[in-house]
């Protein structure tokens, strides 16, 4: 087994995988059925084992993106069904929701959530889970990216709606807590890595300046917080700057912070609406 999985590593690396290693590990342990953990445990394969274990190497060096290959992207302490059609959630949108947490949590009662853009459902179904008393609501323009949500969304308590964010849920007009967004925000023409392209266009892009998707937040946020209620909006690490200005430009926006993930790296902007 570890001669079959560091011969898959050279494979993967050869062909410009970054995480080889780990990817030849996962890759394994998926045709074994069994955690990553337990890896090291486990027998060598059969040789059914051994020909599926070498084509899904194969698919991977062929740049398919690890969670399409799997069909599970881990998100916190979620895994969550992902494959073509939806976004795939990034482990840099973890420290977004522990801003959010947060926020819930130094509130009395129950609060109100809204993720827009929510894509696999990663944000809200994080926050409904690991939070007692969030009211929390997903909306999603993509038909394709809705019914991934749907499965994930499926026994948590979190309300799915299919429509744009722009002018979703006007019946919670000036209620809600806590508006978050992981949007489109690649500006137009940007080269991306080979798994990063396979995310849906329509998650990726958002314009020339990449600030469309921010845009159309802030629009969508301005509308549904209630006075004193928190915008969690992620952007482009280009946009350290240029995203909280663009909140400062409109009317009805305080507190504006920028924030950085755990890499260093710009990652997400923070406002209150007065």
């Amino acid at each position: 087994m570890r001669d079959a999985v560091a011969e898959a590593a050279c494979r993967l690396a050869a062909a410009g995988v970054d995480s080889a290693g780990a990817d030849a590990a996962v890759l394994a342990a998926h045709v074994l059925g069994v955690p990553r953990d337990r890896l090291a445990l486990a027998g060598g394969f059969d040789d059914a084992q051994a020909r599926a274990y070498a084509d899904l190497v194969g698919r991977r060096a062929g740049r398919e993106p690890l969670q399409h290959i799997t069909g599970v992207a881990y998100f916190r302490h979620l895994a969550l069904a992902v494959g073509p059609g939806v976004f795939v959630p990034r482990p840099e949108t973890e420290l977004l929701v522990d801003h959010v947490l947060a926020e819930v949590a130094a509130r009395p009662g129950r609060s109100l959530l809204v993720d827009l853009c929510t894509g696999s459902g990663a944000i809200a179904v994080a926050a409904a889970t690991e939070t007692p008393g969030v009211e929390a609501h997903a909306v999603e323009l993509d038909a394709a990216a809705y019914a991934w949500a749907r499965r994930n969304v499926e026994g948590t308590g979190v309300r799915l709606h299919l429509g744009e964010a722009a002018d979703c849920l006007p019946g919670l007009d000036g209620r809600v807590d806590v508006v978050v967004a992981n949007p489109p925000y690649v500006p137009a023409g940007t080269p991306l890595p080979a798994e990063v392209g396979a995310d849906p266009a329509c998650a990726l892009y958002a314009g020339a300046d990449g600030l469309d998707g921010v845009r159309t937040v802030a629009a969508a946020a301005g509308r549904l917080l209630r006075p004193g209620g928190l915008l969690v909006c992620e952007h482009d690490d280009s946009h350290g700057e240029s995203a909280p200005a663009l909140l400062s430009d409109l009317e009805g926006w305080t507190g504006i912070r920028d924030h950085r993930d755990l890499a260093g790296r710009p990652r997400f902007v923070t406002a209150r609406r007065s």
